[in-house]
């Protein structure tokens, strides 16, 4: 297909940010005097954004006050401690830079807090974004697809004018309530086995085989 823009998650898709929001969920956890978890726990519940993450790292039957509160303690340390481990995947680079050079527009699209998007994608990735849109009052977080369609309004785009790469199950279902072509990665946070069950249809290894569909 001829596609106009490609529409990327952040999370296990460009970005490997697992080191840091391991880290910062167990510094959130430990202010509480609240146990560890394991990356494995991170790992597997991230993609629903913050609130939903946190909820799911606490002990079981944790009052939900102090759910609350590990929240509001964790937002802030992330956006501060965000980019310490944090890296683009290998490939990802060359690969943005290689649809930009065939006229495709780029953006990130993320349930990470707003602030946290915009400061991984300025750092990371400078100049090669059209949009980046991330959690913010207002606009529903993916699985819902507000964030996709802010994007695709902002690029003055119709839907079919776009695809989306994602790694999760969360995306999967956030490209089909918007109606759009989803590429799933294998290099994220789900492993081919999850993805598949989810839905995927299309799956690609690489950067390089994902280039090559998106350009085909």
């Amino acid at each position: 297909m001829n596609w106009k823009a490609v529409l990327f998650d952040m999370d296990g898709t460009v970005l490997d940010t697992l080191d840091d929001l391991v880290d910062s969920v167990n510094r959130s956890l430990a202010e509480f005097s609240l146990p560890p978890v394991d990356s494995s726990v991170v790992r597997r519940n991230l993609g629903n954004g913050a609130a939903f993450l946190i909820a799911h790292c606490v002990p079981p039957r944790t009052e939900e006050d102090l759910c609350t509160r590990v929240l509001e303690f964790y937002k802030p340390w992330y956006d501060a401690h965000c980019k310490i481990h944090t890296r683009p995947y290998d490939g990802i680079l060359p690969l943005m830079q290689k649809l930009r050079a065939h006229g495709l527009r780029l953006a990130v699209i993320s349930n990470k807090p707003d602030t946290a998007v915009q400061e991984l994608a300025a750092v990371f990735f400078p100049g090669m974004l059209d949009v980046v849109v991330g959690e913010s009052p207002g606009i529903r977080r993916k699985p819902s697809p507000d964030t996709v369609l802010e994007a695709i309004s902002r690029m003055g785009l119709a839907v079919e004018d776009c695809v989306y790469i994602g790694d999760s199950e969360v995306d999967i279902e956030t490209a089909r309530s918007a109606g759009m072509v989803c590429i799933s990665v294998s290099w994220g946070f789900r492993d081919e086995e999850a993805l598949f069950s989810s839905g995927a249809s299309i799956l690609v290894h690489t950067p390089e085989e994902l280039s090559e569909r998106i350009l085909q």
